[in-house]
């Protein structure tokens, strides 16, 4: 039963930072990348960031690179995004995901619920 649980979103001012947290549970956390994405109202889900499972490389999408960072500690089966110098257009929910391989079944995508970031004056 993989469980994935966000925290740490709130309201923030434009320039602001905020860190959210993803504590995972119910796999081996070490052994999977892990990835976050952010869905605002009435527009698609997007990737914003992933880190393989070791922490040795990391993705960003074009619109965050330079001003957010994911790390992740295997100790805790903790991902973390720390998000910096955030604009408006960085207000949505942000959601933690997995993507495990079931015999099978195939490829499968486990979320949590997301926490909501909203940057705004």
């Amino acid at each position: 039963q993989v469980q994935l649980v966000e925290s740490g979103g709130g309201l923030v001012q434009p320039g602001g930072s905020l860190r959210v947290s993803c504590a995972a549970s119910g796999f081996t956390f070490s052994n999977y990348a892990m990835s976050w994405y952010r869905q605002a109202p009435g527009k698609e889900r997007e990737l914003v960031a992933g880190i393989t499972s070791a922490g040795s490389s990391t993705n960003y999408a074009d619109s965050v690179k330079g001003r957010f960072t994911i790390s992740r500690d295997n100790a805790k089966n903790t991902v973390y995004l720390q998000m910096n110098s955030l604009k408006p257009e960085d207000t949505s929910m942000y959601y933690c995901k997995v993507r495990k391989f079931i015999p099978t079944l195939g490829f499968t995508d486990y979320w949590g619920k997301g926490t909501l970031v909203t940057v705004s004056s």
